[in-house]
């Protein structure tokens, strides 16, 4: 392999402009040439081998690119950035030109889930606090986007060593970077079950954001802390909530306080349970859910016994689920349902780990739409033991379904530390 990548040939489009508009020529290179080239001490050189690099789409140019991604360049720093991105990410209609931002926007969906380097996400990492904003920008969008792949002791280590530099990065003085790191902490720190508790130094920074003067911040610190499930938020996010009582400020703190589950939030669940806003009462649903146990349903199911609005509903049939195990059937018929289907998703993403077994009849559903979701669901959900159940997906008659459980099994395998092949 290393010799055939040693000899393989890239192509680097020069651009010549003259009158009456440009003339394209382009020049072969070996991509040895062009990982020399990053060294040059002309940034010229530095720029067109990174764009050249990047056009070649190899997977092998992603260590020596990393050390562009602190060039004294911004835009070498711009190319290598978005060189890194395209890298790991699967090539998206929807978003057009590589762009962190809107990668990290899809999330997992982006992801090829090859391994990403650690000398990658060190660079982007360093990067955050660049002083031209742009770059510290796309440097941050870029780390979200791609810190999501590790698992397990490598995860572990990544979280350990981003702390501080995250934390950091709430004190940008232009709001759309505070806005990314409280965006990227919470996907990055996303609470999942092998994780250790939440740094405190990570926590409580997100927990400042709260009292950020921009609100799109305010919101996305709120959200944060709900992905992170981190407890000594509840009562901030209480206050919060208390203080605006109603409108999106207060529904971002009583979601993520739903998230959070904790249960000295058991109250409020249950007085927000008959609030006039059905979105309310949904969370107070999910959170009421999340803390568990018979009775608890049983309160949710008295209560809204006569529940009419849909949303409500879902969520009560995802507490059902979550509480006591029962059919994830009316969720599944949910996924076809443009107006449910996002929440429906998310509901099945947090049933799906530990609870494969619920979904073994939507792997043989007759429509195709139900199998691709299934197959996305246990991809998000991120449960090895879902394995032996979307392996035969893989050879599904449907192309679109075969690559989403393609895509799942690379993702789970890799959570469980199993080869990729």
């Amino acid at each position: 392999m290393k010799k055939h990548w040693q000899h393989l040939t890239v192509l680097v489009l020069i651009g010549l402009a003259g009158l009456g508009g440009c003339v394209a020529a382009s020049a072969q290179v070996s991509f040895e040439e062009s990982v020399k080239d990053l060294a040059s001490p002309d940034a010229a050189v530095r720029l067109r081998a990174a764009r050249a690099l990047r056009q070649a789409a190899y997977p092998e140019a992603a260590v020596p690119l990393a050390r562009l991604v602190t060039d004294p360049q911004d835009a070498v720093q711009l190319e290598a950035i978005t060189a890194e991105v395209g890298l790991f990410t699967v090539p998206s209609s929807k978003r057009g030109a590589v762009s962190a931002e809107s990668a990290f926007t899809e999330g997992l969906d982006a992801l090829t889930f090859r391994p990403v380097p650690i000398e990658v996400l060190t660079a982007l990492r360093a990067a955050v606090g660049d002083d031209n904003p742009r770059v510290g920008l796309e440097a941050l969008y870029a780390f979200g986007t791609l810190a999501s792949e590790p698992n397990g002791a490598a995860r572990r280590d990544l979280l350990r060593a981003s702390g501080p530099e995250l934390a950091a990065a709430f004190g940008a003085r232009d709001a759309a970077r505070r806005r990314a790191a409280a965006r990227v902490v919470g996907r990055v720190f996303a609470r999942r079950a092998q994780d250790d508790a939440v740094d405190a130094v990570v926590g409580d920074a997100v927990i400042t954001a709260l009292n950020d003067k921009d609100h799109s911040v305010k919101s996305a610190a709120a959200q944060a802390l709900g992905e992170m499930r981190y407890e000594r938020a509840a009562q901030p996010l209480t206050e919060l909530f208390t203080f605006y009582r109603k409108g999106p400020a207060a529904e971002a703190a009583l979601d993520a306080l739903g998230r959070i589950a904790s249960p000295s939030s058991a109250a409020l669940f249950t007085a927000q349970l008959s609030s006039p806003s059905p979105a309310f009462r949904a969370i107070a649903v999910e959170g009421l859910a999340r803390l568990g146990g018979a009775p608890r349903l049983t309160e949710i199911q008295t209560t809204l016994s006569r529940e009419r609005v849909e949303s409500v509903q879902l969520a009560m049939v995802f507490a059902s689920t979550l509480v006591s195990g029962t059919t994830i059937d009316q969720l599944g018929e949910a996924l076809v349902v443009p107006r449910l289907h996002d929440r429906a998703k998310a509901y099945l993403v947090e049933i799906a780990p530990g609870r494969s077994a619920l979904f073994s009849r939507h792997f043989r559903d007759p429509d195709e739409r139900i199998r691709l979701e299934v197959a996305q669901v246990l991809l998000l959900g991120g449960d090895p033991a879902a394995l032996p159940m979307i392996e035969p997906l893989t050879h599904d008659k449907d192309p679109d379904v075969a690559h989403a459980a393609e895509r799942a099994v690379a993702r789970l395998r890799s959570a469980s530390g199993k080869p990729l092949s």
